[in-house]
């Protein structure tokens, strides 16, 4: 009696990122990377991520900083024109008026050396100087703040959504007076988050990322912080 062997039907397929056999049942996502589809597994999904690769199907990231240098050009594009005509039409306005106020300049400088403390004293710039929290209570909760109104949250959301909700860290920089330093870890994989409240606006910049939890401290791995499926933090109480 002869034998024959017994082919399945179900296609394998394996992650890219870790070459891992999904299982049966197990659901692969698929990422855009240089133009090419890859499947990755739900436990490498933080990892395509971190490596560049854009899920299929959503929107790619910009830059911020190069929108509001087109916003700003555009702007000054309709309003040099404006300008333009602007002076044109003071100037026909004005006329003999402001010619004439033109030829007796001395009547001016007469009047300026007249007003007590003002002649000869330079204009002073205005400058936006932002107030520092004093306490650490302050710092940390103006730290969430500023996080919850960053773009930032994109990512917590995106990897809690794989990991699970990360335990969050947040504490005043020992080297920076203005800084906080904010750290979002998971058990797979960490990042670390400066906010600096000096700015006139205050701004969040990613400091670092890893892979293993050791690289971080004790107090960075001691939580007081929460984050929700949304990547918003809220302090602990």
């Amino acid at each position: 009696m002869s034998t024959r062997s017994i082919r399945t039907s179900i296609a394998t397929s394996a992650c890219d990122v870790c070459g891992r056999t999904l299982l049966r049942g197990e659901r692969a996502e698929v990422y855009l990377s240089g133009g090419t589809r890859r499947s990755v597994c739900e436990l490498c999904t933080s990892r395509a991520v971190h490596g560049g690769w854009v899920r299929e199907g959503t929107a790619p990231a910009y830059d911020e900083n190069d929108t509001r240098v087109d916003r700003r050009r555009s702007l000054l594009s309709r309003l040099r024109p404006r300008q333009g005509s602007a002076t044109a039409g003071s100037g026909a306005a004005l006329g003999d008026g402001e010619r004439s106020a033109r030829q007796t300049p001395a009547r001016t400088e007469s009047a300026a050396r007249s007003r007590p403390g003002r002649a000869g004293v330079p204009a002073r710039e205005e400058r936006h100087v932002r107030a520092i929290p004093t306490s650490v209570e302050h710092k940390v909760a103006s730290a969430v703040d500023v996080f919850n109104s960053s773009e930032h949250l994109k990512t917590v959301a995106g990897v809690a959504r794989s990991l699970g909700l990360p335990d969050v860290s947040v504490r005043p920089s020992d080297v920076r007076q203005s800084a906080v330093n904010l750290v979002v870890s998971w058990e797979l994989c960490w990042y670390r988050y400066e906010v600096d409240l000096s700015d006139e606006v205050p701004s969040v910049r990613r400091a670092g990322q890893g892979y293993e939890l050791d690289e971080l401290t004790p107090e960075e791995r001691e939580p007081n912080a929460t984050a929700d499926d949304r990547g918003v933090l809220s302090l602990l109480h």
